[in-house]
C-alpha cells in the first residue's frame, strides 16, 4: 500500500513520519512519499523525517521528492497538508483582521477565509493530479486549515473521495483516558458540530460514562484542554467544548490578549520556524541527525509551550521532547491511519471524521460538511445521528455552517459578493462594513490568487 504526504516538506513532517512508521507493517504500508514545492524545507525536515521512519520501520521505502505526479502515482491514501503562501503570509492575514478589532485566527477567525482562497485552488490542482494517476478508490485526508472550509469546498466542487482531518479531538479525549490513570485510548465519545467547532455529549472510558464526571473534575481544568473554559460554562452546556470554541465564548478576552501580547500566533510560529530552518540549513541533518533533532526539540519546544498562550494568556507547563520510540500520540496522522485500519479490517468501527452530514445533525444539510462521530463501514462513511442537540449549540454550529456554505460559494464562484455575505455572518465578524473592508484588503494581499474576481 503507497501513502503519499503532500506538504512533507513541513515542520511537522517528523510527527507524520513517526506516527506512519510506527504502524506501517501492521496496516500494510509499504511505500511512503512525501512531497513538497519547498526544496529547502523537504530537504531538512523531510530528511529529519525519513531518518525517523528507517529508525522505525527499515523495510518501510520512503521516498521524497517535488514532483507531485510521481508523488501521487497509484496512490492509496493522501495527507494533504500544505501552507499556500507560506507563514508570512499567515502573519498578514491575522493582522489584517486584528487591525479593525475582529479575530485573526487562521481556523475560526477572519483570516481563515484569506487562507482558504489561496489553499483551496492548489489542493484543487492535487485532486485532479489523485483523480488521474492515483489509485480508482483512493482518499484524500485534508489538514490543510481552515479544515471547515476547505473541507467544506472541496466536496461542493465534487471531490467526495476527500475528508477532513483534525488532532484536537481524539487528543482530548486521550488527555481524559490519561487523566483518570488509564490507557490513552480507553476514552471513547461521541460528538457533534463542525471543524474547531464542535461539542461532545459522551465520553466514556472502558465503557463507563464520563462526561458529567470529567466536567465537575478540578484537575481537568488544570491538566487537559478544559484550561481555557470556565466549569459554569460546561455545566450551561452539559457538553466539552473543543478548545477552539475559546474564541466564541470568549470572544473579546481573545481579542483582547492577542494585541495585549508582544507577538500574534502566527508570528510567533514564523519566528520560530525561520529560526529554526536557517539554524538546520547549516548542518547537514542526514550526517548529524542527533544535532539536528536537538536543535528541532529547542524551538518546536518554545512553539508548543506558547500554542494558545497569546490568545488565553494560559501556557502549557508539560516539558516538550521529541521521543522517536516512545508510543506514538496519534496526531493527525493517526486519524487518516484509523480510518486505514478499520478499511483493512474488512468490520465496521467508529471514528471522527469530518464529513458529509447526510442528516445526522438536525436542520443542516445533507451535504453540509461536518465533525461528528462515524461509522466507517464497507457501505461508506455513516455519521451518527444526534438526538435532541441543544439548541444555543446548535444555532452556533448552523450560524459558523451558513459562513462556510457562503465562503464556498464565493471561493468556487470567485464572487465578492458572496465573500461579503460569508464574512457578514461570520458570529466573529457580524457586521457588513466590517466585512466590506476585509474582504478589499484580503483581495488586495491575495492578488496573485484573486486576479480574476467580480
Amino acid at each position: 500500500m503507497k501513502l503519499t504526504v503532500i506538504g512533507g516538506g513541513g515542520v511537522r513532517s517528523m510527527f507524520l513520519a513517526k506516527s506512519i512508521a510506527q504502524r506501517a507493517a501492521e496496516l500494510n504500508i509499504d511505500k511512503l512519499v512525501f512531497t513538497d514545492i519547498d526544496l529547502k524545507k523537504l530537504n531538512i525536515y523531510g530528511k529529519m523525517a525519513k531518518e525517523v521512519a528507517a529508525r522505525l520501520c527499515p523495510e518501510l521505502e520512503f521516498e521524497l521528492t517535488d514532483d507531485a505526479v510521481n508523488a501521487v502515482i497509484d496512490a492509496d491514501y493522501v495527507i494533504t497538508t500544505i501552507r499556500e503562501g507560506g507563514d508570512g503570509m499567515r502573519v498578514r492575514d491575522e493582522r489584517i483582521a486584528l487591525s479593525h478589532g475582529v479575530l485573526g485566527q487562521e481556523t475560526t477567525g477572519a483570516a481563515g477565509f484569506s487562507f482558504a482562497m489561496r489553499s483551496v485552488y492548489a489542493l484543487k490542482d492535487y485532486c485532479e493530479l489523485i483523480k488521474k494517476y492515483a489509485k480508482p478508490d483512493c482518499k484524500v485526508f485534508n489538514f490543510t486549515n481552515p479544515a471547515g472550509v476547505v473541507s467544506q469546498t472541496l466536496r461542493d466542487m465534487g471531490y467526495d473521495f476527500t475528508y477532513g482531518i483534525c488532532d484536537a479531538p481524539s487528543g482530548m479525549l486521550r488527555s481524559f483516558a490519561l487523566l483518570y490513570g488509564e490507557n490513552e485510548n480507553a476514552a471513547k465519545g461521541e460528538i457533534y458540530g463542525l471543524n474547531h467547532l464542535s461539542y461532545f455529549y459522551s465520553v466514556k472510558i472502558n465503557g463507563k460514562e464520563m462526561l458529567g464526571e470529567i466536567i465537575d473534575n478540578d484537575e481537568a481544568y488544570s491538566k487537559t484542554d478544559l484550561r481555557y473554559f470556565d466549569k459554569k460554562l460546561l455545566k450551561e452546556r452539559n457538553a466539552i467544548l473543543n478548545e477552539y470554541l475559546y474564541y466564541f465564548y470568549y470572544r473579546e478576552k481573545a481579542v483582547a490578549n492577542i494585541l495585549k501580547a508582544d507577538k500574534t500566533r502566527g508570528e510567533q510560529i514564523c519566528e520560530i520556524n525561520e529560526k529554526m530552518t536557517e539554524e538546520l540549513s547549516g548542518i547537514d541533518v542526514e550526517a548529524d541527525f542527533e544535532k539536528a533533532l536537538k536543535i528541532f526539540e529547542h524551538w518546536y519546544g518554545i512553539r508548543e509551550s506558547n500554542y494558545m498562550a497569546s490568545e488565553t494568556g494560559v501556557k502549557r507547563t508539560e516539558p516538550w521532547r521529541f521521543d522517536i520510540y516512545s508510543k506514538d500520540s496519534g496526531g493527525y496522522a493517526g486519524v487518516a491511519l484509523k480510518f486505514i485500519e478499520i478499511a483493512n479490517s474488512g468490520k465496521s468501527d467508529s471514528m471522527i471524521l469530518c464529513t458529509a452530514n447526510n442528516g445526522a445533525i438536525p436542520t443542516l444539510r445533507d451535504d453540509d460538511i461536518v465533525e461528528i462521530t462515524c461509522d466507517i463501514t464497507k457501505d461508506g462513511v455513516i455519521p451518527h445521528k444526534v438526538e435532541n442537540p441543544d439548541e444555543q449549540s446548535l444555532e452556533l454550529i448552523r450560524r459558523v455552517k451558513i459562513y462556510e456554505r457562503l465562503a464556498s460559494k464565493a471561493i468556487r464562484e470567485k464572487s465578492i459578493q458572496s465573500a461579503v455575505e460569508a464574512l457578514t455572518l461570520h458570529p466573529l465578524v457580524n457586521s457588513y462594513s466590517l466585512a466590506e473592508e476585509l474582504v478589499t484588503e484580503y483581495l488586495g494581499l491575495n492578488r496573485a490568487y484573486t486576479s480574476d474576481w467580480r
